[in-house]
């Protein structure tokens, strides 16, 4: 008969250093090896059945950090609650004043900044970057599109608005990095329903195509709304973003049903998938700028 692992009640779910469950008497050095555990990092365990996500990778990090320590960038959207920030296995991203020096620790990425007091808060047990500053680091510090597709959830949630970050913007004016921030900050539209949604939305405004509205409400001959992810209604086009396209599904019925109402509305409707959106994007770009010009919009 297998033996049930042995996980004392005050360790349970928990993320721990495993010297002091050893030290306190709560685990012997053999019950820590076995399978009821999983070491995180050196030292630092935790419950096997824990889901092993970003948010645990940084409280596992956190065990092991100064106090003065501030997660950041996608570590600090992750704990936001943006859950695509980042996966497990990333690295983590702290910011540290430039007066205080850490050895290196695998997994982590040090960014040595001087934050100032309305930089960082506490949230649900972390100390993390606030939403604005986080808005501004990832602007900052990651592509556009990536940038923008973490962003927007952070507005969506109603942890910011577009105004607070040109407030924040504008506060920044001279600093390092404010041009880029003010390239995403323009771009942000919390109404994003997806991250690739919204990758798809900046890099057409990047290729030169107006800005469009994610998820217009449009009312279709029969009067329902429908809602398009991407759409431009001046020229009555819009795009539909498909992660996975399957004809056979009730869904893409439903789907299709829809699109046809909104195209009986006089919209041309063009659809994305993930594939194309990967690998042919310049196909992309090209039959939305046709359907755009097709409908009066020049260049």
């Amino acid at each position: 008969m297998t033996r049930r692992p042995y996980r004392p009640r005050e360790l349970e779910g928990q993320i721990f250093l495993g010297t002091d469950a050893v030290d306190d008497g709560i685990l012997t050095p053999n019950q820590l090896r076995s399978r009821a555990w999983v070491r995180l990092r050196h030292n630092v365990y935790a419950d096997s059945r824990v889901n092993l996500d970003h948010e645990v990778a940084c409280r596992a990090a956190a065990l092991r950090l100064p106090s003065e320590a501030v997660f950041a960038g996608r570590s600090a959207a992750q704990i936001l609650g943006v859950r695509h920030a980042a996966r497990f296995e990333d690295d983590i991203d702290v910011v540290l004043p430039w007066k205080r020096r850490i050895p290196r620790l695998r997994g982590l990425r040090v960014h040595t900044i001087d934050l100032g007091p309305d930089d960082y808060t506490d949230w649900h047990g972390f100390r993390c970057t606030t939403p604005c500053r986080t808005a501004w680091d990832l602007a900052c510090w990651l592509d556009v599109g990536y940038a923008v597709g973490m962003i927007d959830p952070l507005v969506g949630a109603g942890l910011i608005t577009r105004d607070d970050l040109m407030d924040y913007l504008r506060t920044r004016s001279t600093m390092r990095g404010h041009l880029r921030a003010a390239t995403a900050f323009a771009m942000v539209d919390g109404a994003a329903q997806s991250p690739p949604e919204s990758h798809l939305r900046v890099r057409l405004v990047v290729a030169g195509l107006p800005k469009p509205v994610s998820q217009l409400p449009v009312r279709t001959v029969d009067g329902q709304l429908y809602h398009p992810d991407l759409a431009w209604p001046e020229y009555r086009v819009a795009v539909e973003y498909d992660g996975e396209w399957h004809a056979n599904t009730e869904q893409f019925h439903r789907d299709r049903q829809r699109l046809n109402r909104l195209t009986a509305t006089g919209w041309l409707v063009l659809h994305v998938t993930s594939v194309r959106l990967r690998s042919d994007f310049p196909g992309v770009l090209r039959e939305v700028s046709t359907a755009l010009k097709s409908r009066g919009w020049h260049r």
